[in-house]
C-alpha cells in the first residue's frame, strides 16, 4: 500500500472516529436530559399567568420575552401548577442592566400583603456585581446566599448572550448552576411548596422601558429525583438558628445558638431547668405536662436585659397548645406560683383552647395578640398545627408592633393613656408599673403544653426617648 493511500485510510479513519466520538457524546448528552418534561410548549403561554405588575410577556420564537414597563412592581409569569421536590433547567437572556430572577417556590396568598409574590429567587444579575445564580428570599429575608464568595460563578455568566441555569429544589436543599458552574447551596426550611416564576423586574425612575429579557427550554422533572440530583461541591449555607447573610447586614444576633442553654436561665431559677425542656435537632422545646402554666420546667427567660429591639421567633405548636413570648419582663415581680410577669405576644391555638375566647376584650388572647389587653388582627394568618409560624416583636421608643408570618397584627404606644387604660381594665391592674419597664428580660412560656422553637434572633437598638 502506497504512503498516500496509508494516509488516506488513516485520516478516514481519525476523521470517522472523530464522528463516532461526537455522536456517543451527543447521544449521552440527550439521554442525560430525556428525563426532563417541558413546561413551556414554546408556542403558547398556557399554564402560565401573571401576577404583580403591568409588564407584558408573549411568546416568540419558541422563547418567553418579558418586557419591561415603566412605572409598575415587579410583574412573575407563574405556573399554574406548584410543585414541591424537583429540577428544572432553562436557558435565559437579558441585556447589560436588566436586573431578573427565576422564582421557585413561590406564592401569592391574600393574607400576605394584599398578594404580593414572594418565595426563592434564583437571581439574573448582568451588573458588575455578577450574583446570577444567587438566592434571594423575594419580599421576605432577601439576601439568603449571595456569590460574593464564588469568583467562578460570578465569571460564568456571558453578557448579552444565552446562559443556563440548572436549579434542584429537594427537601430542605435548594442548589444552582449557572452555565455549568456550581453557584449556590442552601439549607432552609422554610418553605416547600410553590409555583415558578419568571420576573420582570420594575425599573424605577432611571430605568429604560421596553427591554426584553427571554426565557427557553423551560423543562422539569419531579420523579426518581435522586436518580439525577447532582452533588455540588460548594460548602453547604445553613440558615437554621443562623444568621442569613442580610441579617449580619442589618445587624441581628442570634439569641439562641441551636444547641446548648448558653444565655438561657429558668425565669425562677439561676440556670436552665434539669427538666420540662428539650433541646434536640436545633429545636427547643417545652414539653407537654396537662397544661397548667409554669407548674413543670417552668418559664425560661434571657439572662440578658433588652429595651428596644427587635426579636424573631419560629414557633410550633401541638393541638390544643398554649404558650407565649413575653417582653419587659421582670422576673422578681412574682416569685410565686404561675408565669412570670411581662407583656405577651400570644401563642394559641385558636381554635381548640378555650382562652381564645376569654379576655378582659375579646379576642384578646388569641394568637398574636397582646394577652389579655389588645386582640391581633382578625385577618391573620396561622399556619397548620405542626407547622412552623414566625413571630416577630418590634418595640423601639416605646412604639411596639406585633407580627405573625410577615404581616403586622397588631400595634400600641407603651405608656400612652389608652394603654394605661387597657392595664386597669385588665388582670395585670395590680402589678405595679406593669409594661413600663425601660428594660427587661425576654421569656419563652411553659404551659404545660407541647411547643417548640427555633431560629430566634434579635437586634437592638440605642434609646433616643
Amino acid at each position: 500500500m502506497t504512503n498516500k493511500i496509508k494516509r488516506h485510510c488513516k485520516l478516514s479513519f481519525l476523521g470517522f472516529s472523530l464522528s463516532l466520538c461526537i455522536l456517543i457524546l451527543t447521544s449521552c448528552m440527550e439521554s442525560q436530559k430525556d428525563h426532563l418534561t417541558p413546561i413551556f410548549d414554546g408556542e403558547t403561554l398556557t399554564g402560565w399567568h401573571t401576577l404583580g405588575g403591568e409588564a407584558t410577556y408573549r411568546v416568540e420564537n419558541g422563547e418567553i420575552i418579558g418586557t419591561t414597563v415603566a412605572n409598575t412592581p415587579n410583574t412573575f409569569l407563574a405556573t399554574d401548577s406548584t410543585y414541591t421536590d424537583f429540577i428544572l433547567e432553562l436557558d435565559f437572556k437579558t441585556d447589560s442592566v436588566s436586573n431578573s430572577g427565576v422564582q421557585i417556590r413561590s406564592n401569592s396568598h391574600a393574607w400576605y400583603r394584599d398578594g404580593i409574590v414572594h418565595g426563592y429567587q434564583v437571581e439574573i444579575d448582568p451588573s458588575a456585581r455578577a450574583w446570577s445564580g444567587g438566592i434571594y428570599d423575594e419580599k421576605r429575608r432577601k439576601w439568603l446566599h449571595p456569590l460574593e464568595s464564588n469568583p467562578a460563578a460570578q465569571k460564568a455568566y456571558k453578557p448579552n448572550d444565552w446562559n443556563h441555569f440548572r436549579i434542584e429544589a429537594i427537601g430542605d436543599t435548594l442548589k444552582t448552576w449557572l452555565n455549568g458552574v456550581p453557584a449556590s447551596h442552601l439549607v432552609d426550611e422554610m418553605t416547600h411548596e410553590g409555583f415558578i416564576a419568571l420576573q420582570v423586574h420594575s425599573i424605577g425612575k432611571r430605568g429604560k422601558p421596553g427591554v426584553d429579557i427571554k426565557w427557553k427550554n423551560i423543562e422539569l422533572i419531579t420523579d426518581n429525583l435522586e436518580q439525577y440530583s447532582q452533588p455540588s461541591p460548594l460548602p453547604a449555607i445553613i440558615t437554621k438558628n443562623q444568621l442569613t447573610f442580610q441579617d449580619k447586614r442589618e445587624g441581628w444576633q442570634m439569641l439562641w445558638d441551636g444547641e446548648t442553654a448558653e444565655g438561657w436561665r429558668g425565669a425562677k431559677l439561676e440556670e436552665f431547668p434539669e427538666e420540662g425542656w428539650k433541646i434536640e435537632n436545633g429545636e427547643l422545646s417545652v414539653l407537654a405536662s396537662g397544661g397548667a402554666e409554669s407548674a413543670a420546667g417552668g418559664d425560661i427567660v434571657t439572662k440578658a436585659y433588652y429595651a428596644d429591639f427587635e426579636v424573631k421567633v419560629d414557633f410550633k405548636i401541638t393541638e390544643g397548645a398554649n404558650s407565649g413570648i413575653k417582653y419587659y419582663v421582670d422576673t422578681e415581680l412574682n416569685k410565686g406560683e404561675g408565669s412570670s410577669i411581662g407583656l405577651e405576644f400570644q401563642i394559641l391555638d385558636d381554635e381548640r383552647h378555650p382562652d381564645a375566647k376569654l379576655g378582659n376584650h375579646e379576642g384578646s388572647r388569641t394568637v398574636g395578640s397582646l394577652y389579655d389587653l389588645i386582640k391581633a388582627d382578625t385577618k391573620k394568618h396561622m399556619n397548620a398545627i405542626g407547622a412552623w409560624n414566625t413571630a416577630h416583636i418590634i418595640s423601639k421608643d416605646n412604639q411596639v408592633e406585633h407580627w405573625l408570618n410577615g404581616v403586622k397584627v397588631l400595634a400600641y404606644e407603651r405608656g400612652s393613656e389608652a394603654f394605661s387604660k387597657l392595664v386597669e381594665e385588665s388582670k395585670y391592674k395590680d402589678w405595679p408599673n406593669f409594661g413600663q419597664l425601660e428594660k427587661g428580660n425576654i421569656l419563652l412560656q411553659d404551659h404545660g403544653d407541647l411547643v417548640s422553637f427555633k431560629n430566634i434572633k434579635i437586634k437592638t437598638y440605642e434609646q433616643t426617648k
